[in-house]
């Protein structure tokens, strides 16, 4: 899959995801509206909204795109419902023939981390047939329980050729009250960046491993570093945008080939109708706006790359 990723980057020019991250104030009143209208002020009726919502952004964007990344959390606050309009998204994307990482931020040991990674990205067993979940393509893992709860995920990306992204340094402010505490000499993210890129050597694509690595945009100089510790890992870049994290300041996460890394933007793309720079879109033409702010994402970084790389 790591593969087929990096082919959709090279196709489309475009080393972005889209985070399909919706909460309900981002969906225009009119397809709440509408949403409600059939399945009433309820869980469904919100989850309705969500899918629809959706629906419409990767409709306007998916030609532009290679992946999108869908939040979980934004849809299990709806429940049973919530979790349906999630498996929905995830199907109509791999339908449109986008790569889907699932941010699920998954962390346990043994026989837990394995049920997680087969519920996410592999096949579970059921009498004499076999099932797919979720069935994303990409998964995001915690290694704070350390290779017990990272090594499953990897055993069942083996067998289904998927993979997962790490988180190592994340794009929140208070990340470093951890990550950046120092043992042995060095910052936590780097030895958990160590380990990535071991654990990558056990499962290697053509040119870059199917274990990658979360580092936020907003901290471009870990970032700097990383990329040294990880040279066959991609890594997954979480904080443009809304967050800060700006095209230049990207430059040192991708490798000298203009690959190695893929930028998110999620507020920033499928809330773009709300902001003053797409406002002409109106919330009626929502799905316009989020193809705009995607244009201009890609023009953002494609030059930022071309200019440095």
């Amino acid at each position: 899959m790591i593969d087929r990723l990096i082919a959709k980057i090279q196709e489309t020019k475009a080393p972005i995801v889209v985070g399909l991250d919706p909460m309900l104030s981002y969906v225009p009143e009119q397809v709440q509206q509408k949403a409600f209208a059939e399945y009433g002020e309820t869980l469904a009726g919100a989850a309705e909204a969500i899918w629809q919502f959706n629906k419409e952004i990767v409709d306007k964007t998916y030609d532009l795109i290679p992946a999108v990344k869908p939040q979980i959390a934004m849809y299990e606050q709806f429940g049973i419902e919530g979790l349906q309009a999630y498996k929905k998204t995830v199907d109509y994307c791999k339908s449109k023939g986008l790569v889907v990482i699932g941010d699920v931020k998954r962390g346990d040991i043994g026989s837990t981390s394995a049920a997680y990674a087969v519920g996410h990205l592999g096949k579970v067993q059921v009498g004499s047939r076999t099932y797919a979940g979720f069935d994303e393509d990409f998964a995001t893992v915690n290694p704070y329980l350390g290779s017990d709860g990272v090594k499953p995920f990897i055993e069942v990306c083996k067998q289904e050729k998927k993979g997962i992204f790490v988180l190592v340094k994340t794009s929140n402010p208070s990340s470093g009250e951890f990550q950046d505490r120092r043992i042995d000499g060095k910052p936590l993210y780097e030895l958990v960046g160590e380990k990535v890129a071991q654990w990558g050597e056990e499962h290697m694509g053509d040119s870059y491993s199917y274990v990658g690595a979360v580092v936020g945009a907003t901290y471009p100089e870990q970032g700097k570093t990383l990329r040294k510790v990880m040279p066959k890992a991609f890594i997954l870049v979480p904080g443009y945008g809304a967050q800060g994290g700006k095209g230049k300041d990207l430059i040192h996460f991708f490798n000298e080939d203009g690959l190695g890394a893929i930028v998110n933007s999620s507020r920033g793309i499928i809330a773009a109708w709300k902001q003053e720079a797409y406002a002409k879109y109106g919330a009626e033409n929502f799905g316009e706006a989020s193809r705009a702010a995607v244009e201009a994402m890609i023009a953002d970084i494609r030059g930022a790359l071309e200019g440095e790389l």
